[in-house]
């Protein structure tokens, strides 16, 4: 699990510990992640399957793509499908994809990097691993989270921002124990390089065995924390977490985990994790599909505009008949 890294944490920024008398936010709900395939059948785990949306806002759906070892030839990505009304983040840890969409949009990323797509008003867009990867087979995986819009923006001008593993915001923590990559947000006064219209903090932090995280959180914000791989514990009240397990957690000023040392040595990779906030929109949501509106009427209006050709000025060359999420 590369994405970005660093081998000594010394030499980066501190986050540090925060006061005694600050709110740990305690665990609301811990659920475990069905697996399923997307697009052309690549393996995903549906992080957020099983969770009030209430919980969530202003997220709306999250898949862990892989871990997975492909063969040559294996290797799967999405055909071209639409979007509206929210935005798409995919985060790669290992692997290589590209993207491609009908507002001229697209770049290659790979170990670490993020491409940003407001779908906005709608548009239509392709992702895919390269055709050496194709050919060749290799570790794939990565993040896609789904990030709703607020009303006034949901039909904002589409627009695409490729984030380099390098422009991530790389921290340590107070025990020098993890490795905190901000990607988007806001955290003890230091900023990640995402732009985001609705306000969130996206992080992926890689924990020690026997480390502890613990990040100043907004209190308007909401709080997710996802294990990719290794076991720990969450909250104040040391909630087991593992793999494939989504934590809820409730108010407060501060998110707090570590990772489990084990006594026969498993765990000793330590814990990977995704966590998540952002300010709630708290507006209605209609969902269908690929289109995250406020209303029904609204996504039948979003069905109609994609048959029709409005979602973009560049048309894909292989059409656009699949309705893919």
């Amino acid at each position: 699990m590369p994405a970005v890294t660093i081998s000594d944490f010394a030499v980066l920024p501190s986050i540090e510990r925060p006061a005694p008398t600050a709110t740990r936010r305690p665990v609301v709900s811990v659920t475990s992640a069905p697996s399923g395939f997307e697009g052309e059948g690549f393996p995903v785990k549906r992080a957020f399957a099983g969770v009030d949306l209430r919980h969530l806002d202003p997220f709306i759906m999250m898949d862990e793509m892989g871990q997975v070892e492909y063969a040559p030839g294996e290797p799967k990505g999405t055909p071209w499908h639409p979007h509206r009304g929210f935005e798409t983040v995919t985060y790669i840890i290992d692997g290589t994809f590209d993207h491609r969409d009908s507002y001229g949009g697209g770049g290659r990323i790979t170990n670490g990097d993020t491409q940003w797509m407001t779908a906005g008003a709608g548009l239509l867009h392709i992702e895919a691993p390269p055709e050496e990867l194709v050919v060749s087979g290799g570790l794939f995986h990565g993040i896609q989270l789904w990030v709703n819009l607020p009303r006034a923006d949901k039909l904002v001008t589409p627009r695409y921002q490729d984030l380099r593993a390098g422009q991530t915001a790389l921290l340590s923590s107070a025990d020098g124990g993890a490795l905190v990559r901000l990607i988007a947000g806001d955290v003890a006064g230091h900023r990640g390089p995402g732009s985001t219209h609705t306000p969130i903090t996206m992080i992926h932090a890689t924990v020690a065995p026997g480390a502890r995280l613990e990040l100043p959180w907004r209190a308007d914000f909401n709080a997710l924390v996802y294990v990719m791989s290794g076991r720990g514990q969450v909250g104040p009240q040391g909630t087991p977490i593992g793999a494939g397990q989504l934590a809820v957690l409730g108010r407060g000023d501060v998110v707090e985990f570590s990772a489990t040392v084990d006594a026969d040595g498993r765990g000793q990779r330590g814990l990977e994790v995704m966590i998540l906030g952002g300010r709630p929109i708290k507006e209605p949501i209609a969902w269908a599909g690929p289109f995250v509106m406020n209303t029904r009427a609204e996504v039948l209006q979003a069905f109609e505009d994609y048959q029709r050709g409005a979602f973009g000025r560049e048309l894909p060359h292989s059409g656009a008949s699949a309705l893919a999420g």
